[in-house]
């Protein structure tokens, strides 16, 4: 255990650059911006509006781009340097390695989730929305998403062990997330795409078109199903790997 978390501390050193912490802000940002523009006027659902419209571009596009640049930025020091050989020569075993830097990926989503419904509260307070906080929506929304995150974060730390190249395993994950705009709208497709399940499962039953149909619980577990497989082919695929 005392090895693991001095993993974890040596990814945290790591990362403690400004780069990745602007990327942990960016989504959060944008979607309080974009809250400043929504009407108000309407006393019903405030809350569940605010969320809705805020989370759109945040779980569409963002969430699933920044677990790739996450992973990216997780194994970038390793891929310079000859720093798999470094790492991997210390008294750690290659599953303490694999589970740590996935744990750092998953802590990041969570602190950019956090940030996102933060940013929700901030703009229904400046906006003076008066009435009571859905808490059960919020944290449903706020854990679905995050835990929807988790197999498209297995997925792209594996592509990223794998591949030695910073820009590939990025320009691969932008190339799936956009056809998003169009698989949320087949009820048979989107449940099963990995990069649209952080935004069906922040928005559950949100639509009465395309994936959305969906039950929460269903997709749920559809969402664990494809984390178990990603997970595990990138960590035998991990502990198979050359260096």
């Amino acid at each position: 255990m005392k090895r693991f978390l001095r993993l974890l501390s040596a990814e945290r050193v790591k990362i403690a650059n400004i780069q990745i912490w602007l990327l942990v802000l960016l989504s959060p940002i944008l979607a309080v911006l974009i809250g400043f523009e929504i009407d108000v006027s309407n006393d019903i659902g405030l809350w569940e509006r605010l969320l809705l419209e805020m989370g759109m571009a945040h779980g569409l596009l963002f969430l699933p781009i920044l677990s790739g640049l996450f992973a990216a930025f997780i194994c970038r020091y390793e891929h310079s340097g000859g720093g798999w050989k470094q790492l991997l020569v210390l008294p750690v075993s290659r599953s303490s390695v694999y589970m740590a830097k996935f744990t750092v990926i998953a802590v990041l989503l969570a602190i950019t989730q956090i940030l996102f419904l933060a940013g929700v509260f901030l703009v229904g307070w400046m906006k003076g929305v008066a009435t009571p906080i859905p808490w059960e929506f919020m944290m449903r929304s706020f854990f679905g998403g995050w835990v929807a995150c988790l197999p498209l974060a297995a997925l792209q730390l594996a592509v990223s062990v794998m591949w030695n190249s910073f820009a590939a395993p990025l320009a691969l994950n932008v190339v799936f997330t956009i056809p998003n705009m169009l698989v949320i709208n087949s009820e048979r497709i989107g449940p099963y795409y990995p990069w649209a399940q952080p935004l069906l499962s922040m928005l559950p039953n949100s639509h009465s078109f395309g994936a959305f149909n969906l039950a929460l619980s269903n997709l749920m577990i559809v969402v664990l199903g494809s984390f178990i497989v990603f997970f595990i082919a990138g960590w035998i695929a991990f502990r198979l790997k050359e260096v």
